[in-house]
């Protein structure tokens, strides 16, 4: 299916492209999510009408996003959990955890921006989390799992 696409999506193309995706995907999700349109040729007089706008748009977003990245720079996020003697915790720390612990610093994280590679942390110590906050922008960050004895003590 042939689709123009309305805002820059990760491994398919930026605003204005011309792209052919499965039809499911384009039906699915680019369509209902606002981010594509059917390349008819109605669409494309819409789309080039309207492509300035667009464009204005996904650069203020790109500059906010960039703004939130120099807020949550260097942080370092300390997460207090319940933790056997031997470092392995009872549960894990997951992305919700995370983006909690991030609004309660002041930096607002949807559960989504954050990327766990690894999947969720289940032991004490120091990690790397990666911020996805804009397709061109992303963040390391440090979060340090401490057991709730050791936070208790600080």
């Amino acid at each position: 299916m042939e689709i123009i696409l309305l805002e820059k999506v990760d491994n398919v193309g930026g605003i204005g492209d011309l792209v052919k995706v499965k039809s499911g995907y384009a039906r699915n999700y680019l369509i209902p999510q606002g981010k594509a349109t059917l390349a008819t040729a109605d669409n494309k007089a819409k789309f080039e009408a309207r492509r300035a706008d667009l464009e204005a748009k996904a650069a203020q977003e790109l500059t906010e996003a960039q703004a939130r990245a120099k807020r949550v720079e260097g942080h370092i996020v300390r997460i207090a959990a319940q933790a056997g003697t031997e470092g392995k915790l009872f549960g894990s720390i997951g992305t919700v955890d995370i983006a909690e612990a991030l609004g309660k610093m002041g930096v607002e994280v949807e559960r989504s921006e954050v990327r766990l590679h690894d999947g969720p942390l289940r032991v004490v110590g120091e990690h790397q989390v990666e911020l996805h906050l804009h397709s061109d922008v992303n963040v390391n960050l440090t979060v340090v799992v401490e057991s709730e004895e050791q936070a208790s003590e600080q």
